[in-house]
């Protein structure tokens, strides 16, 4: 089909159409020229999203992002939109994604736009020492209970898992099974948490959008989980993120119960997958292990009930208590801003009761409590422990992981915000390895966790093997995850909220996972040869690492002309050949290939006036402290000393 037949059957202008062309990256010098099929659908979904986009409303959505990758049909369910419409917006990009695509965060962030949704992806803050103290409040206050007023609580539950596995099905098919059981159900909106009835008691489901959600709460020291399911699915067995998932569970140190989901499918083979599971220490109770399987359907529900019952046994051995009076104390697991509400926290009681016109403080800023909204939308009075509820009344959007604390008066949140406003003390210090090297040499004994990330399964296990030979009584070493592939974000909030040291080996890390690593504070070693981890390992735990420092070369001038004064000496009139010359660098003269001194820059001036630095292609004044020997035709070297990387 011609460019301008394609118009008419559209009712567009043949220029309307070369210009969506290109904007697809097509150039074509006239509208005789034909178009094969793929450029015809994609020309035809601009024009029907352009439509639709002129029908909509305005007012931008915004919706909370924490960053990370996901795959397309995972992204359509956070933006709540159509997958036809995320399509849409795919091609008008001129890209070719499938359902299972998977989707960097800036690239989402695009695609939300073109839809009309905002997300927010504030980058994560260190943990500081005022939501420490909070965390040990609540601690303390739980220690301090009357025993006899501590009540069961529901046990909150995290379901983790691979993407294609059926977890957000397995949700859903709990949701339909607790509405049919006649218990409180009708979900009606998503505030990151939900609870079902079972039988009189009550089960609290975190509803997180994957691994990420789940460890960024936990590295602001927010650990609210009390049982993670690992959904498996029956006909597959596991795969990388599955690993990935008990990972995170077993670093967050939490129970775990697998659900082998699929059973429907003739192909499901439950005998095999626990086999694979056996050899990441998931020994099934009927082979005289410790971890409840349970064969499930998400797509039937068959074996549902059965799960939420083997949840609450778990729960039941693990004697989930708190006190529901007192004051309330809370974690932030979800926040927005409202255009009509204001900030709205999502927040899960941990102990107390919080109830409507209590005041509190949440961070540096204090609040009172207008309304409270449960999972269904209902306006409450009040939320007891282990119940999700969203808080309204609050003067800034909280961070996900903070801590919510009751007060008994206005007056004093106030002026416990105020305290914390003013105290900015004791931010979060990361482990390096010439840390843990100081450390063992001052007599103090260690843990270091490490995250292993290789080019392939041979170098992953050759380093695991080589690490298992590094011995120290003072200091333990604990691979906690390993895997193949480039450093990521998963990996860097996993090193964040466990403290650890990632080792790459012949990887790669991206951008965003390098911002994230440097906005975290987590030490990232790049390697490409086994031996060096081991070697720096082995002294880190001997307590004989110690920074190692080189000299880098910043920036090169060339003489043109001498003056001398009485004051200074000789003055080089200098042009910059290549680089900068920072007057804070070390001085180093060349002439010819050899070099005749090394000094210090005694002063480096832009005509008349001082410099810190002169960049390429500009003239400059150099004064080399204790030479004047200088000729023209010399070579003047800026170095600065930097520690070199392993």
């Amino acid at each position: 089909m011609k460019v301008n037949e394609l118009a008419h059957s559209l009712g567009k202008h043949p220029r309307e159409i070369m210009g969506l062309l290109s904007e697809l990256g097509v150039r074509l010098k006239n509208p005789q020229q034909r178009l094969d099929q793929t450029m015809i659908d994609q020309v035809k979904s601009l024009v029907a999203g352009n439509i639709e986009a002129s029908d909509a409303s305005t007012e931008a959505r915004v919706i909370p992002f924490l960053g990370n990758r996901m795959v397309l049909k995972e992204l359509a369910t956070l933006l709540d939109v159509d997958l036809s419409r995320l399509m849409r917006a795919v091609l008008e990009k001129g890209m070719l994604l499938n359902l299972n695509s998977e989707v960097e965060p800036s690239l989402a962030i695009e695609l939300a736009s073109k839809l009309n949704i905002i997300l927010e992806t504030d980058a994560p803050k260190p943990e500081t020492d005022t939501i420490r103290r909070a965390l040990d409040r609540i601690e303390e206050a739980e220690l301090d209970r009357d025993p006899g007023a501590l009540v069961e609580r529901p046990p909150v539950i995290t379901i983790m898992g691979h993407v294609d596995h059926g977890k957000t099905r397995l949700l859903d098919s709990i949701r339909k099974a607790n509405v049919m059981l006649g218990e409180a159900g009708g979900i009606t909106q998503h505030i990151g948490a939900y609870q079902v009835g079972v039988n009189g008691r009550k089960i609290t489901f975190l509803d997180t959008p994957g691994h990420a959600a789940f460890t960024s709460l936990r590295a602001r020291g927010a650990q609210i989980t009390d049982i993670t399911v690992l959904v498996v699915a029956a006909d597959e067995g596991i795969k990388p993120q599955t690993i990935e998932a008990i990972h995170h569970a077993k670093a967050a140190n939490v129970p775990i119960i697998v659900a082998l989901n699929k059973m429907d499918k003739p192909e499901a083979d439950p005998d095999r997958v626990k086999q694979q599971l056996v050899d990441h220490d998931l020994l099934p109770e009927e082979w005289g292990g410790r971890t409840i399987y349970v064969p499930v359907s998400a797509k039937n529900g068959d074996g549902i009930s059965d799960l939420l019952d083997m949840i609450l046994l778990q729960a039941d051995m693990m004697e989930l208590r708190a006190d529901p009076s007192g004051m309330p104390q809370g974690v932030v697991i979800e926040s927005r801003l409202s255009r009509k509400k204001g900030p709205i926290a999502t927040v899960l009681v941990k102990s107390g009761t919080i109830r409507v016109g209590d005041s509190f403080v949440i961070d540096a800023t204090a609040g009172r409590v207008r309304a409270l909204l449960n999972d269904c939308g209902d306006k409450v009075n009040e939320a007891t422990p282990g119940a999700p509820v969203e808080v309204l009344g609050l003067v800034e959007v909280p961070t996900p992981g903070a801590i919510l604390e009751g007060c008994a008066s206005e007056k004093d949140a106030k002026e416990l915000a105020t305290s914390r406003a003013t105290d900015s003390q004791g931010h979060y210090r990361p482990i390096t390895l010439e840390s843990l090297s100081d450390g063992v040499e001052q007599g103090a004994g260690q843990r270091l966790n490490l995250i292993i990330k290789a080019d392939v399964n041979g170098s992953m296990e050759a380093i695991i093997a080589s690490i298992g030979q590094v011995g120290s009584t003072d200091v333990t070493l604990s691979v906690i995850h390993a895997a193949t592939g480039p450093v990521n974000e998963n990996d860097i909030m996993l090193a964040r909220a466990s403290n650890a040291i990632i080792i790459g080996f012949g990887v790669s890390i991206n951008a965003e996972a390098q911002n994230m690593a440097d906005n975290e504070s987590v030490e990232v070693k790049m390697y490409s040869i086994i031996y060096q981890i081991v070697d720096d390992l082995t002294k880190a735990v001997q307590g004989l690492l110690k920074p190692e420092f080189e000299e880098i070369e910043t920036g090169r001038a060339e003489v043109r002309q001498l003056f001398r004064f009485s004051k200074l000496g000789v003055i080089a009139g200098s042009y910059v050949i290549s680089g900068k010359i920072i007057r804070s660098a070390t001085a180093k003269v060349l002439r010819g290939n050899k070099e005749v001194f090394k000094g210090k820059f005694h002063s480096l001036k832009r005509f008349q006036d001082d410099a810190k630095e002169v960049a390429t292609g500009f003239e400059c004044g150099i004064v080399v402290d204790g030479f004047e020997s200088l000729q023209e035709g010399d070579v003047i070297v800026s170095m600065v000393s930097q520690e070199k990387k392993r």
